[in-house]
């Protein structure tokens, strides 16, 4: 099977998951999501356009600010795109609410099905690490063993899904309410690390335009979770 063809089958599956994590999620620990039916149309034409949007944006801007040429697509930058059209619908409709909680687990378990793809795609994929001589390295098809940080995303990813389940499980009010941000935060700041060891082209010194997206939405985690906006109560959970 073709690099594209692989990857291609696991964003198929990240979504499926994605989309089983959510239902799941929902009939075991019902969540709110306050956006009227009649607004629900709307607001993921947003989702989606901005995701899109952002993931291909910023997939090609990498790629040129990395001397390759060609169009790429970015699971951070689909974040991002989708976080922004996201935000600014809820201005231009007036809705104040927090509208996220019910994408923590899908985003997490995405990412981690997702990134396993990245990494069985090989070096054509251009997602992988800078060589190393550690032991786990990983030869992705031109004879130089690198940092398979796919892997190391995918598991940073599974371990946020497994503590937020656990949370959700003993009904932690606070981790019901703010999951979401929790996820984009833990996402950001684990994404910024792993972007050290990539060989991406810098923008800014040494950062990489995947540092300042990361950088970006980690200061947007930590703002939403510091605003003492308390949209979702004990009783999103109480089911």
């Amino acid at each position: 099977m073709a690099p594209f063809e692989i990857h291609g089958v696991f964003d198929v599956l990240a979504w499926i998951a994605a989309a089983g994590m959510a239902a799941f999620v929902v009939r075991w620990r019902p969540l709110s999501f306050p956006v009227t039916r009649g607004h629900r149309q709307s607001y993921f034409a947003a989702l989606v356009a901005g995701s899109a949007f952002g993931a291909y944006l910023f997939g090609t801007l990498n790629l040129w600010m990395s001397g390759m040429p060609g169009f790429g697509r970015s699971i951070e930058g689909a974040i991002f795109g989708g976080i922004l059209a996201v935000e600014g619908w809820k201005r231009i409709e007036g809705v104040s609410a927090r509208t996220g909680a019910r994408y923590a687990a899908p985003l997490a378990i995405g990412v981690a099905v997702g990134r396993i793809g990245c990494y069985l795609s090989g070096i054509e994929d251009f997602t992988h690490g800078v060589p190393t001589d550690l032991p786990w390295a990983h030869d992705f098809g031109d004879g130089v063993l690198r940092h398979p940080v796919q892997i190391y995303e995918s598991l940073a990813m599974a371990g946020f899904l497994i503590v937020y389940l656990w949370k959700i499980a003993r009904r932690d009010a606070f981790w019901a309410e703010n999951g979401f941000y929790l996820a984009v935060g833990y996402y950001g700041a684990q994404r910024f690390l792993w972007e050290f060891i990539k060989p991406y082209g810098p923008v800014v010194g040494q950062f990489t335009i995947f540092h300042i997206l990361s950088g970006a939405l980690l200061v947007y985690a930590i703002a939403m979770l510091c605003s003492g906006a308390r949209t979702f109560g004990r009783e999103t959970i109480t089911a």
